[in-house]
This record gives C-alpha cells, structure tokens and sequence, in this order.
C-alpha cells in the first residue's frame, strides 16, 4: 500500500467540508435565543433573531455556504474596516492615523467617556468616534456622495454587490442619536473633524450598506489577500472605472496588515483581547449582527445572525467563528 502523504492533505479553509459546516449552522441556531435583538434601533428589533448565514470563501474563490444565506442585512460597524482600507490607500497612513489612534478601547463602542479620557482623539477606528473622524475624511461634498463613493469603489475591487439600504437609513435617522453627536462634536472641538453634521450623515450612511453573506466574503477576502482580478469577475459594478479613486491594484500589503491588525486587537470592542486567544483571527462585527473575519493568505469567514450578546457580537456567528477556527486550525498564532 502505498503511505500517505501528509504534504498532500488539505488544511486550513481548504479542509472544509460542506457536511460540517451544515452541522455547525444547526448548532449555531440553537445559541441563538441566548442573544436578544438591538432594540435601539427600530428596524434591526423587528428581524427574525433566529436567522443564521455564512459564507466561508478561499482566496482562490472556491467557498461553501450555509443557512438563511439570501438574507440581506446592514453592515452597520462592519463597514469600517473598509473605510479605513479606503482611505490608506486614497491618502495614506500618516494622514489617515493623524485623525484616530491604534490603541484598543476598555469602554463600549459609542463611549464618549472614553473620547474624553483621550482628550478629544479617537482611539481606534474599530469605534464609533474613531469611524465618525474618518466619515469626515472621505471624499465628496455631502454624506450621499461620499458613501456611494465608498460603495462604488468596495463593490468594483471586491465584486460585491452592495446597496444602500433606504429604509434601515430612513430607520437610523428616526433617531436622536445624542451618543454619537456628542462624540462628533467633541471630535470636531479637538480638531478631528471640520463638519460634524455631514460627518454623522456619513457616518449613517456607510453604516447602512448592505449586502449577504457572499458579498460580505467577497469583502473579506480582499482583507486576506485575494487577488483584485479574481474578485471582479462575475457581477461587479463597472460604474466606477473612470472615477478618480484608486482601483487599477490589489491593496497595499502594508494597509491591508494594518486594517488586519486594528481588526484583532480592537473589532470586537472591549471582548477583542478574549476572542484573540480563543479564535485568533482578525474579526470585526456590527450591530445587525453581521460578524466577519480574516483568515490571511486563505480567505474569510462572513456571518449574520441578529441575535446579540451584551457586548453587541452576534452570538451564533461568534460559536460559527469559533467552531470553524478551532476545529480547522486557523488560528493566525498557530
């Protein structure tokens, strides 16, 4: 008989089968009722708390897929890798860091104590203060305008197929949103932001784009490394290809490790130190219970699933997470 050979095993997302990933989902959906819906926002406490999606995709555009997959959702905080990702590469990153730090927050993700605590400068783009400063760095003349450009530019690299979501904007503006105003104000006091009003529209309308779990794993593997040409194929928006914005590469090896990184110490909020020792991956989540994480050199793991845990991370997609990473060795520490 002839010996195996170990070399020739697949590992990593390679390893994965679609009968695992099937099974993880039913496990998933059972953690579901420990989470409870964000009620702060009118629209996101109306969804189903027991949907779950995922989207695990290799690099080379080989994925498998699981769940509720053709329910579309609101990025919400899981846009602001890419909006970090934007700007390095349009600006750079001594004046992107001039504007929000790199340190994690002990607070939550909307803390204005923690703002002040700073003195007026955001500690990390991963929260609201540091997202807000950077939603006042984009380019374009009001908050329409610079996200559609955000959207337009994230769609032709990746192959996405992001939208604006109207009426999850229309539910966010039915709000006073006093935390986030006041964090704008503060910013633009400290010097970090010249209009806090097209800011925070801006800030509304990233936040509101929206997509599934494949376009989300589109996104993410661009954070891992996928190649630009391989991501456009298929159904991209072609919209863009006069515009002035950066899209003929692949991004900066150098932004993508400093989005990656930002992603592990700070996307998951004050719980990022845990969930780096037991997953190990560069993670971010958001509010409507979009979760998404990196696995470089291979691909991404996209999740949704709206029911929430206390720090506001979607529990089934952080068990999902988890599973997947422990159980495919995936950790970026292994």
């Amino acid at each position: 008989m002839k010996p195996v050979d170990l070399q020739d095993e697949p590992s990593g997302l390679a390893a994965l089968t679609q009968s695992q990933l099937d099974t993880w989902v039913v496990h998933a959906k059972t953690c579901t009722p420990m989470g409870r819906l964000p009620d702060y926002i009118p629209l996101l406490a109306k969804v189903n708390p027991q949907w779950v999606a995922v989207q695990v995709q290799q690099i080379n555009g080989e994925k498998f897929s699981a769940g509720d997959v053709q329910q579309p959702f609101a990025l919400m905080s899981v846009v602001k890798p890419f909006t970090l990702l934007f700007l390095l590469e349009q600006f750079g990153r001594e004046q992107v860091f001039t504007h929000v730090g790199m340190n994690p927050s002990d607070q939550s993700f909307h803390s204005l104590q923690q703002l002040k605590e700073d003195r007026g400068f955001p500690r990390n783009p991963m929260i609201n203060s540091g997202a807000i400063a950077l939603a006042g760095l984009l380019p374009g003349k009001d908050g329409t305008a610079r996200c559609e450009a955000l959207r337009l530019w994230l769609n032709q690299l990746s192959g996405s197929q992001l939208v604006l979501n109207e009426h999850m904007l229309a539910s966010v503006r039915s709000l006073s949103n006093e935390a986030n105003r006041a964090i704008a104000e503060l910013l633009a006091k400290s010097g970090h932001l010249d209009s806090v009003e097209i800011a925070l529209d801006t800030y509304n309308q990233i936040c509101c784009l929206s997509g599934t779990v494949a376009d989300l794993a589109k996104l993410g593997t661009l954070l891992a490394g996928g190649d630009v040409e391989t991501q456009r194929r298929g159904d991209a928006e072609t919209s863009i290809q006069n515009s002035k914005f950066k899209i003929q590469n692949s991004p900066s090896t150098q932004h993508l490790k400093m989005v990656n990184a930002l992603m592990l110490t700070c996307g998951l909020y004050e719980a990022s130190g845990r969930f780096a020792v037991r997953m190990g991956l560069p993670t971010k989540s958001g509010v409507s219970g979009a979760l998404l994480s990196v696995v470089p050199g291979q691909g991404a793991i996209a999740c949704y699933s709206p029911a929430l845990d206390s720090t506001g991370n979607s529990v089934a997609g952080l068990f999902l997470l988890e599973k997947l990473s422990q159980e495919l060795d995936l950790s970026v520490f292994s």
